[in-house]
């Protein structure tokens, strides 16, 4: 089953699988590895404009929400 999950607010609109590669971006430019990541929990916080995440249930971050 192929799925897709997307945010809107106020006429912006956020894709999963965009924030996901965004958070890999950064993860990979802290010298780790994609295969280390075993878990992602993702957050969205329209509000704030932000999408916070937890790798591995220890590593938490925020990337914007809309770019």
């Amino acid at each position: 089953m192929k799925t897709s999950f997307f945010v809107e607010s106020e006429g912006r609109q956020a894709e999963e699988k965009e924030l996901i590669a965004r958070i890999k971006e950064i993860w990979v430019s802290e010298g780790k590895l994609i295969k280390d990541i075993n878990t992602l929990k993702l957050y969205a916080k329209p509000a704030d404009n932000a999408c916070y995440y937890t790798i591995n249930d220890d590593i938490e971050g925020k990337v914007d929400l809309y770019e």
